[in-house]
């Protein structure tokens, strides 16, 4: 039996589901140099331990990412016996036998048969493969010969007098092999995936400049701009790599981060900076204030590990955000490993990379609120918004609350349903979108006002009011009544309560209760709960200014959570719906066909002046009616609520279209901050 945080009652808890890769902001991960000293010896002896007789230092466990494993474990003992951690007998021993595994076991210089992306067939350069077996998944051998290349460059420069002279000429001519094997007798990029690709210009960069060969070097340069650089796409405002079809990836744009902070340390160029700079500052804005985000063309909800690390605290420090609240995945911290504990070699050059630098995290210790065009984030509390400027991901008391599915619109905003049952969530912009930031009296505040337009082809204003205390989340929508037909019915679309951080790891969210109620399964067809106007779910509420109730979607592989889908993530979900659910298709198109989610859905406040309607939520720890009163004003509408007063102008602004916008704090304590409550803390 559990008990729940707020209500105290006991219940049976359905089985719990875990996000498999986003555990605890990697800020938080020791990073000290005994910390790393210590973790680079253990790793260091587990691998000499468990290396082959032959020399291989390969994991048994892994089936693919395999080509270049051994050769990245090689690169761990190269880093000790650089760090003058370790010289002894038994490391040079184990470091010669592996590279020599490597040179006759590793280096593969036969054409992969079923590989469709040679330029030059039988080359004879040298290549690693992504799986071993000829004709096994030749697709992946571009990455691998990358990721071998990145190895090779660490193992020349910090394993100078570890080799004989003999094997270091051999292990220098194949790592320029490598780079012509990527370069001529491979199209270049062929999964179209910029990490790689970037990761090739920085393995070019590195060994150009350990060769001193310039001819690498301009070859790299320009690889760079005209095939990584010139090819980027926009969202946000920003520039992005491109990750299979799309810019943003959860696990590729960090690793991304490092390859170009790597890029500029190898080469001094400013480009890898500023496209860097852009990278930073769209994950700032996606990120929740707890490092949550989800969305992508490949991982959608997979944060990266150890392949991160360099980059996120890199450029956080170059654009003073606070990128290391990033939810990381734990399983490969330090280092990759397939067996946990047991270094697999993939990713190493990363891991070298962090050991050597000495930048340090950028940590926000102000606590005032932070402010991009696309978000807030305030204290433990945040909203991220998506290029239309529609909320997708609020974050409070621990708890991701991510965009709602109606109909197949997406997003958290005023929903108008007609008598024939059809739906519109007024969310869409019709032209540009105006948005107004204020800060003062410990509050962050940012309305954003939309011209939309309805299915009558009737232009409405839409304004969504986002205010935060640092630890609570007020969204108030106000909106002309008018412009609507008198019989359609109006709500807010409150968003899917989806998952709540447990230790170091993030749980699906199953169930919901009102205050005093029995948990509500969230995974029963159709099932409708009618509240008071506060919905709980483990140390995490919504409130709102009038009624609360909850809809579940019909049975069905297209509705969240259904009993089909209410044991998946939203990342297994979207793929199970994409185009190829084996893993290559785009969880993004697939998260696009979802029909439903659970609907939370708020009335309006009762008491609002004529012509208008206004809704008003909390999100937060609190398990407390919210009271609001709206009244007229001259410039707009007064919405008051425990915590704030807030004048919201009218849509058309100022004298010069600019949104008004004024939020004063109330000076006595809300019920909040007299009641001592803190659920889950």
């Amino acid at each position: 039996m559990v008990r729940s945080r707020i209500t105290g009652l006991e219940f049976a808890m359905t089985p719990a589901v875990y996000l498999p890769s986003q555990h605890a902001s990697v800020h938080n991960l020791p990073d000290d140099d005994e910390q790393l000293r210590a973790v680079l010896a253990d790793a260091v002896a587990a691998a000499i331990a468990r290396q082959h007789p032959d020399g291989n230092f390969e994991d048994p466990a892994a089936d693919e990412d395999v080509g270049d494993m051994s050769l990245g474990v090689l690169s761990l003992l190269c880093l000790a016996w650089h760090r003058g951690d370790r010289r002894d007998a038994e490391l040079v021993g184990a470091a010669r036998r592996g590279l020599d595994f490597v040179l006759s076991e590793r280096v593969f210089r036969t054409d992969n048969p079923g590989e469709l992306f040679h330029r030059v067939r039988h080359s004879g350069l040298p290549y690693a493969r992504y799986v071993l077996g000829a004709g096994e998944h030749p697709f992946g051998d571009w990455p691998s010969t990358v990721w071998a290349m990145l190895h090779a460059v660490n193992v020349l420069e910090l394993g100078r007098g570890l080799f004989t002279d003999a094997r270091y000429t051999e292990l220098a001519e194949v790592a320029t092999g490598f780079w012509r094997w990527l370069t001529e007798a491979s199209v270049f990029n062929p999964q179209q995936t910029a990490n790689q690709a970037i990761g090739a210009v920085v393995a070019g960069l590195a060994l150009g400049r350990l060769l001193a060969d310039t001819s690498i070097v301009d070859e790299s340069m320009a690889l760079y701009h005209s095939e990584v650089r010139s090819k980027r796409i926009t969202d946000r405002g920003l520039r992005l790599p491109v990750e299979h079809g799309a810019g943003h990836d959860q696990n590729y744009l960090p690793i991304s981060l490092t390859f170009l902070a790597r890029a500029h340390q190898v080469s001094g160029e400013q480009c890898f900076l500023d496209d860097g700079d852009e990278i930073a500052r769209h994950l700032e804005c996606r990120l929740s204030a707890r490092g949550f985000d989800f969305g992508g063309p490949r991982y959608s909800e997979q944060h990266s590990g150890c392949e991160g690390m360099l980059g996120l605290r890199f450029f956080s420090g170059r654009i003073r955000a606070d990128l290391g609240r990033y939810l990381g995945d734990r399983r490969g911290a330090y280092y990759c490993a397939t067996t946990p504990g047991v270094a697999s070699g993939h990713f190493a050059f990363t891991t070298v990379w962090f050991w050597q630098d000495d930048h340090e995290w950028y940590r926000d210790t102000t606590g005032e609120p932070v402010h991009t065009r696309y978000s807030l984030r305030h204290g433990r509390v945040s909203v991220s918004l998506t290029g239309q400027l529609t909320p997708y991901l609020v974050d409070a008391a621990s708890t991701a609350v991510i965009e709602s599915v109606v109909d197949h619109q997406h997003g958290i905003g005023p929903l108008v349903r007609y008598p024939d049952g059809k739906t519109l969530l007024l969310t869409r912009p019709l032209g540009p979108v105006r948005v107004r930031d204020t800060t003062g009296g410990g509050l962050g505040a940012k309305l954003v006002t939309k011209a939309v337009v309805t299915r009558d082809q009737v232009m409405l204003a839409v304004q969504q009011l986002y205010v935060s205390d640092g630890e609570r989340l007020y969204v108030a929508a106000v909106l002309d009544r008018a412009a609507l037909p008198a019989d359609v019915e109006l709500t807010f679309l409150a968003g899917l309560p989806y998952a709540t951080a447990e230790g170091e790891r993030q749980r699906r969210i199953r169930t919901v209760a009102e205050p005093g109620g029995v948990p509500f399964d969230l995974g029963r067809p159709g099932e409708v709960l009618t509240t008071k106007g506060v919905l709980l779910s483990d140390g995490f509420a919504i409130s709102a200014g009038a009624a609360l109730r909850v809809v579940n979607p019909p049975d069905g592989l297209a509705y969240v959570n259904s009993t089909q889908t209410v044991e998946l993530t939203q990342e297994q979900v979207a793929f199970a719906l994409g185009d190829d659910p084996r893993g290559y298709g785009n969880p993004d198109a697939g998260w696009q066909r979802v029909v439903a989610t659970n609907h939370v859905l708020a009335e309006p406040v009762s008491d609002t002046p004529h012509g208008r309607v206004v809704f008003a939520l909390c999100y937060g720890p609190d398990a407390t009616p919210m009271p609001v009163s709206v009244a007229e004003a001259e410039q707009g509408v007064l919405i008051g609520t425990p915590a704030f007063t807030a004048l919201v102008g009218h849509p058309a602004g100022d004298a010069h279209g600019e949104p008004v916008l004024r939020v004063t704090a109330v000076d006595v304590l809300s019920p909040w901050r007299t009641s001592g409550r803190r659920p889950g803390r």
